[in-house]
């Protein structure tokens, strides 16, 4: 080999192990670069992280915007371990069934008010739930559990409403009227 790095290899010339190395990691390092410089613009692509999915109410004269709790585990978290609830907002829950329920104030933080429902929107039920002293270090979950008020529909429910503590006086809102929510679409997400 000679001081150029290239070799004669019959009757062609050839670049040495040195070149064909630098040339790799050239070749690797604007690879990278390109990547990189295209991260950015792929990041923008991607839609943003989505919260739960929410639904816009009009209850009263008032609209809400109310977190949807469609699956077993979010309606089992309900608004636990929430500080407080925003102005106009809260959570609907929604069950693939009408049946009777209950509601406990399991590790909730504030008051609230909870409105159940019936399969077409109708009110069956209204309650204002008050919060729980939590949970004593030498109390067990089960003691703990049982001694949580429980919150009934009596009738058969397929929908629920939490919002504010006093928004149910505030709205005066009664059983027997109906809250227009789209129910076909409500019951597709069930789960």
């Amino acid at each position: 080999m000679d001081r150029t790095g290239l070799r004669f290899a019959g009757d062609q010339w050839h670049r040495g192990k040195g070149t064909c190395v630098r040339a790799f990691l050239f070749m690797l390092t604007i690879t990278v670069l390109l990547m990189t410089a295209a991260a950015p613009a792929d990041e923008k692509k991607k839609p943003p992280a989505k919260g739960p999915p929410t639904e816009k109410v009009v209850i009263g004269s008032e609209r809400f915007k109310l977190e949807v709790a469609a699956d077993r585990a979010a309606r089992t978290k309900g608004l636990m371990g929430r500080q407080r609830i925003d102005d106009h907002s809260g959570m609907l829950f929604v069950f693939r069934t009408a049946r009777k329920r209950s509601f406990w104030m399991k590790d909730c933080l504030i008051d609230m008010d909870l409105i159940m429902l019936d399969a077409r929107g109708r009110i069956i039920r209204l309650h204002t739930m008050k919060r729980e002293p939590p949970r004593g270090t030498d109390e067990s979950v089960f003691a703990y559990e049982r001694r949580l008020k429980d919150y009934s529909s009596r009738r058969p429910m397929q929908f629920a409403i939490e919002l504010q503590a006093g928004s149910i006086d505030r709205l005066k809102h009664e059983t027997g009227r109906t809250i227009r929510l789209d129910l076909r679409r409500l019951r597709k997400m069930a789960k």
